[in-house]
């Protein structure tokens, strides 16, 4: 009866007990619920600025010390930066869909996003909120944080300790104890939690053990459990479709803040370009990209500011302007394979040439092919241009050893010995002081045949000869015959005046390559059977000691193609044993020489004796006016014709003739050019408003705006845009020179310029040497008279659009690659479609292509070479 008794009173006790426990539970799970709203709603979704309305105001100041500034607008951004902030952490892409709720924002009420460490959350600051008011925030929010995870530990502790026994009581203690110590910010609440845990196990020492009670327990919680987890459900389906409206909000206001002419915030801008295609995006980031390069230059069209117009070859122009291929009636056949557009030639595959000449290969000047079928030599011929009937496509290897050039002005003295790495001249010529073997080294003491004592002095003794000859005034550009390592227009730069240096390849070993090695001016010809390829009367003085041209030769055939060349009132300079010394050879040859230069008018304005060099030099001057031709007894050599062209030089055969001097005064030749350095800016006199100029202005006022225009072009774009280090570069070549704006534009720079006027194009090529300037003839169709790795830098200014109609592209890349030295540069202006073709032939040469840009159907590319050379050489067969 007692044991009866006892559970009949107990039993109300535990009924009481469990409504108690139910109705708690009910609590806890409402509190759940609610924290879990709040939770959510918090850390996913940013308050908006209506619903924070009492913050104080801060200074911007004080934001941006603690935390980093997103602005709405990035900017148009090229279409690879913006691909690669895409790319750069996959892991922002949720943050991103949740920042776009943040696009109802305009730009006068821009949020400053915080990352939230403790909450993993994004937080939004106002500009006008305090940083108290802010941390006065982030306490409430970690207050409910903290609340909310402890209810929720509450209820599962709650649950362990009904289906566990004494044991789990204990733990129960510690985690309550641990809970008073994270909840220490809030002590109301904390007081409250703690005795709904007391509660709680209170609750848990009067359960009984008791098999009906358990079964009620269990089934009890399992109700709970199916409660719990639909509420739960349906909160989060609620969450998700505020987040779906926000998201719509977010758009449409979007939408009205843009059409009210709004700033546009990043977010929205990229998620309407991912609903367009990727052609269509791409399109509309690069117009951005160039709008803003033109707004940011002040309205010119490349970067660094150059002018916004390109000049263009006036179409009419070309009635007024005749070429060199019209000029020369010799000119030389080629095959004319058109290049087809669609071709694939990223992927070209390059081999190494494999030819005899190895590193020193000139296509034109080593055909092995062309020179076995000479039928003679007599004339210099196996010396003379002979090109292939199809220009190249195989590389040049490089020197083993092969080192980066030293620099200018140092490279005068020496150069690197594996570079050009011949010890012949040295031996034959090193008692004359012209190149010397010194350790890893080749050394130049500056000496010659004619100055073994140094070019310095020899270049004063020509000028206390003949004072009219004013070095770096009235003498500006000579041609140097037999140039030898070119010392003498080396040392000439001291006194302002520029050498054409050229001597026959391999006559003297790599004399012409040694020159350019050094950073002077040097071509590889020679007086053979062809005129030289310059214009008529171009340059002021032309210069030969001790050449070994047979001058008296045929008629004089040779010396009337200098006389072609020299400019009426010029000098020329002869400096060889046959002026001072009296051996029957000498003797025999001076009388001949005397004959012949009397016969074509030249005056011998003296003879003078160098005592420190032991040499003498005879120096004779070109008449400027026709009287001599007219009074002289023997019409021998004779005239030419009227209808010979002086100025066709490529690939016209030499004349036993002379051309009578200009005398109308609108003539070119007529007066001798402004002194130096104001020839370089003004324009020749013989240029009349009547000729229609290049460009499709008049001729003075076309040479004139020519020149501002390269002025800006260099000095606002290729010596600050273009990353090239210019004292790195010393021997430069414009491929497709007109009136040598290029050129003067780098006047005050330690290079010189190699001016092409292709045979092609307008012959401007006498303007050049109006200025100053010097330069050539050639078509790139063929190679280049130069050893490999002669240039620092290549320019070419709407050369390949015109070129590709006449030949391939394929081959005149292989020459770029060719002539220029690994480290070199390449400046290409051109059209667009033109500059992507270079580019890709350049990027399957390995170049580095450094930059590229287009705006209007133009564009502008800059390269650099690299040491890449391939592994596999051509069939030799």
């Amino acid at each position: 009866m007692a044991s009866g008794k006892s559970r009949n009173s107990k039993r109300p006790s535990s009924s009481s007990t469990s409504y108690a426990s139910t109705v708690t539970t009910v609590v806890f799970i409402a509190f759940c619920v609610l924290a879990i709203w709040m939770l959510t709603s918090t850390s996913v979704v940013p308050r908006q600025p209506s619903t924070r309305t009492s913050f104080s105001s801060t200074t911007k100041s004080n934001v941006k010390k603690d935390i980093p500034v997103f602005e709405d607008n990035p900017g148009d951004l090229p279409l690879d930066a913006i691909k690669s902030d895409d790319d750069a952490n996959d892991n922002s892409k949720p943050q991103l869909q949740d920042q776009k709720s943040e696009s109802t924002l305009t730009e006068n009420s821009k949020d400053l996003i915080v990352e939230n460490e403790k909450q993993g959350s994004l937080q939004l600051r106002l500009p006008g909120e305090s940083a108290e008011e802010q941390e006065k925030q982030k306490e409430s929010e970690n207050q409910i944080s903290e609340e909310s995870s402890l209810i929720t530990q509450n209820q599962q502790q709650a649950t362990e300790t009904e289906q566990t026994s004494n044991e789990e009581s204990e733990e129960n203690q510690k985690v309550e104890e641990g809970s008073k110590n994270v909840s220490k910010t809030s002590e109301n609440s904390q007081e409250s939690d703690n005795q709904k845990q007391d509660g709680v196990s209170k609750e848990n020492e009067n359960l009984v053990d008791g098999e009906q009670e358990q079964r009620l327990q269990q089934q009890l919680r399992e109700d709970q459990s199916r409660e719990n987890t639909q509420e739960t459900q349906n909160a989060e389906e609620q969450h998700v479709e505020s987040n779906e409206e926000n998201s719509e909000t977010s758009k449409q206001e979007f939408q009205d803040v843009t059409r009210d002419g709004h700033q546009q915030s990043q977010v929205p801008a990229a998620e309407d370009q991912e609903n367009r295609s990727n052609e269509e995006a791409k399109e509309e980031i690069r117009n951005n990209t160039e709008a803003n390069a033109t707004e940011s230059n002040s309205g010119e069209a490349f970067p660094g500011g150059t002018n916004a117009v390109i000049p263009k070859e006036s179409k009419e122009s070309k009635k007024s302007w005749s070429t060199q291929a019209a000029q020369s009636e010799n000119e030389k056949e080629r095959r004319k394979d058109q290049f087809n557009a669609n071709d694939s030639i990223y992927g070209y595959t390059w081999q190494m040439c494999n030819v005899t000449a190895g590193p020193d290969y000139i296509p034109c000047l080593d055909n092995e092919k062309a020179l076995r079928h000479l039928r003679t030599t007599r004339h210099f011929e196996h010396r003379e241009r002979h090109c292939p009937e199809e220009g190249p496509t195989c590389l040049v290897p490089y020197p083993d050893g092969y080192k980066r050039p030293i620099e200018w002005p140092k490279s005068r003295d020496k150069i690197w010995y594996h570079n050009v790495p011949h010890s012949k001249l040295a031996e034959v010529k090193g008692h004359q002081n012209w190149v010397k073997v010194t350790g890893e080294f080749l050394t130049f003491p500056g000496g010659g045949t004619q100055f073994i004592h140094g070019a310095l002095h020899y270049i004063d003794f020509l000028q206390q000869s003949v004072p009219n000859i004013g070095w770096g005034k009235r003498t500006r550009v000579i041609l140097d015959v037999g140039c030898g390592v070119a010392s003498f227009g080396g040392f000439l730069f001291e006194r302002d005046v520029l050498t054409m240096s050229f001597a026959p390849k391999d006559e003297h070993e790599a004399q012409v390559q040694f020159a350019l090695e050094r950073g002077i001016p040097a071509i590889s010809a020679v007086m053979g059977s062809q005129r030289l390829p310059f214009p008529s009367r171009v340059f002021d003085i032309v210069h030969c000691a001790r050449c070994r041209v047979p001058w008296h030769a045929e008629g004089g055939m040779l010396l009337l193609e200098l006389n072609r060349v020299l400019r009426p009132g010029g000098y020329f300079v002869w400096s060889a044993t046959p002026v001072y010394q009296k051996l029957q050879e000498d003797v025999e040859i001076w009388k001949e020489m005397s004959s012949l230069t009397a016969s074509i008018c030249w005056e011998l304005v003296t003879i003078n004796k160098d005592k420190i060099n032991s040499v003498g030099a005879a120096i004779y001057r070109k008449p400027s006016s026709n009287d001599c031709y007219d009074q002289r007894k023997h019409k021998s050599p004779p005239m030419c014709k009227n209808d010979d062209d002086p100025n066709a030089a490529w690939y016209v055969p030499l004349q036993s003739c002379m051309h009578r001097v200009p005398v109308d005064k609108a003539e070119r030749g007529t007066q001798w050019p402004e002194a130096w350095p104001r020839r370089l800016q003004t324009s020749p006199y013989w240029l009349n408003s009547s000729q229609m100029g290049i460009y499709g202005k008049p001729a003075p006022q076309d040479f004139a705006a020519d020149h501002e225009h390269w002025k800006q072009v260099v000095s606002k774009t290729y010596m600050t845009s273009l990353g090239i280090s210019w004292s790195n570069v010393r021997n430069v070549m414009d491929m497709r020179a007109v009136y040598g704006g290029f050129a003067a534009a780098l006047k005050d720079l330690q290079v010189w310029v190699m001016n092409v006027v292709n045979i092609d194009s307008p012959d401007t090529l006498p303007i050049i040497y109006e200025r100053g300037l010097f330069g050539i003839y050639h078509d790139w169709c063929e190679s280049f008279s130069t050893y490999p790795r002669s240039y620092d830098l290549l320019h070419a200014d709407h050369l390949f659009s015109k070129l590709k109609k006449r030949c391939k592209l394929a081959p005149v890349m292989a020459e770029v690659d060719r002539i220029v030295r690994p480290g070199g540069k390449f400046i290409v202006r051109d059209e667009s479609s033109t500059i992507g073709e270079v580019e890709n032939l350049l990027k399957s040469l390995h170049w580095e292509v450094r930059l590229t840009f287009s705006k209007n159907e133009e564009g502008m590319l800059s390269a650099q070479k690299g040491n890449w050379r391939p592994e596999t050489y051509v069939d030799s067969s």
